[in-house]
């Protein structure tokens, strides 16, 4: 019988996240994108051969379309990874580029693999939020006790703030704050560690020749922060969900378009390929709430993931929350008596962005430099999940 072993990430990278529609990203695919993604994860370990690369696990919401025909499979051979690796694509909402990273530390610490890539990519510009053709269940929009599945996610922010009592003004600071932190973080070089540039190809009319110009540039930072946010600014904002709300679009996450892809290996590896490890994977848990408040669900997640590491919430150094509302993160903070200089140091996806399947990925490249950077033992992503769910995952720096 194998025994239970550790496993280890030694490298995480991610794009910068653009803004959804009109952001520097929403031309390139996401098998394109998450390609590139797992080129520069590889770039950081020249000493792997990518021979040994046994699985790819890839988080994304909306697994169809543009990113569609098991992404993560596409992408590891667009990426031109050996045929021998193989690739499955994962989906849990919101958690699903953390799923990815929990699954493909679990194939290691059973024994089954010794050199995984786990990820997510989401394009919000290419596939709308609730996918081409949604088709829900008539058991769910004709009864009364599952209406709440129906709910969308604003207006179960919309819920989260009556019931926890959570005021228009907080949701609006927190929102501020969340600008102004990442703001800090762009101008220091917080993020510059786990961003690798993408080069865009911008095609151009040129009227005077009547031909089509290319020019490169090079997208280098996330696109989602905002220098000329106020709280005047955000109080003019109108709800748009629920007449007489306080959820607005100034206090809620941005849609976007991103990807990530961090090395996860166990500790034969380590010494195969003379690895650095960065961080160990320490648990992962998700739990269910009611899915009229799923934004309540780190809540529950967070203290799970707590016991199954043998761990008390003291210890945890460094926690991305993310932010998928304002109204939701200021409850689970609230309720779980976080340490708000603890919580989304950074900022997070009211100014960052949330590109769906992606933003667990995202978020643990940021936690674990972060780690790193400043020298947390350890340090925790969790968030909420559409239909009801939190997850929460922990790492230790190495």
């Amino acid at each position: 019988m194998k025994q239970i072993q550790d496993a280890y990430i030694v490298a995480a990278v991610r794009t910068p996240v653009g803004k959804a529609i009109k952001g520097a990203l929403r031309n390139f695919r996401p098998d394109d994108l998450l390609a590139l993604a797992i080129r520069n994860l590889l770039l950081r370990v020249p000493s792997l051969d990518p021979n040994f690369i046994d699985d790819v696990v890839i988080g994304c919401s909306l697994p169809e379309a543009q990113q569609g025909y098991n992404i993560a499979r596409i992408a590891l051979l667009l990426a031109q990874l050996p045929n021998t690796a193989g690739g499955i694509t994962v989906n849990r909402f919101c958690s699903s580029g953390l799923n990815a990273i929990a699954m493909a530390a679990d194939r290691i610490r059973v024994g089954e693999a010794d050199v995984m890539i786990a990820g997510g990519v989401e394009s919000m510009s290419m596939v709308p939020i609730m996918g081409n053709t949604p088709s829900m269940s008539p058991s769910i929009l004709l009864r009364d006790e599952n209406i709440g599945i129906a709910y969308g996610m604003g207006l179960t922010a919309e819920r989260v703030a009556q019931q926890w009592n959570i005021s228009r003004e907080s949701q609006d600071a927190f929102a501020l704050a969340s600008h102004q932190k990442a703001l800090l973080a762009q101008s220091s070089g917080e993020f510059s560690d786990e961003i690798f540039p993408v080069e865009i190809d911008n095609h151009i009319f040129n009227s005077k020749t009547n031909l089509a110009e290319i020019s490169l540039e090079f997208f280098v930072s996330d696109e989602g922060p905002r220098q000329e946010t106020s709280l005047e600014a955000l109080a003019k904002l109108r709800a748009i969900f629920a007449a007489n709300g306080s959820v607005t679009a100034g206090n809620s996450s941005q849609m976007s378009d991103g990807a990530a892809a961090l090395l996860v290996v166990s500790e034969k590896a380590l010494k195969q390929f003379n690895l650095t490890p960065m961080a160990r994977f320490v648990s992962f848990a998700v739990k269910g709430v009611a899915p009229e408040i799923m934004g309540i669900g780190p809540k529950e997640a967070i203290p799970a993931a707590l016991r199954l590491a043998g761990l008390k919430q003291h210890d945890l150094g460094w926690i991305e929350l993310n932010e998928a509302f304002a109204a939701q993160a200021i409850a689970v903070i609230q309720d779980l008596a976080l340490d708000p200089s603890k919580v989304n140091p950074l900022g997070s996806a009211i100014a960052l962005g949330h590109p769906l399947g992606a933003t667990g990925a995202i978020r643990s490249a940021t936690a674990i430099h972060a780690m790193q950077r400043h020298q947390l033992r350890y340090g925790m992503v969790t968030m909420c999940i559409g239909t009801g769910m939190g997850a929460a995952g922990i790492f230790e720096r190495c």
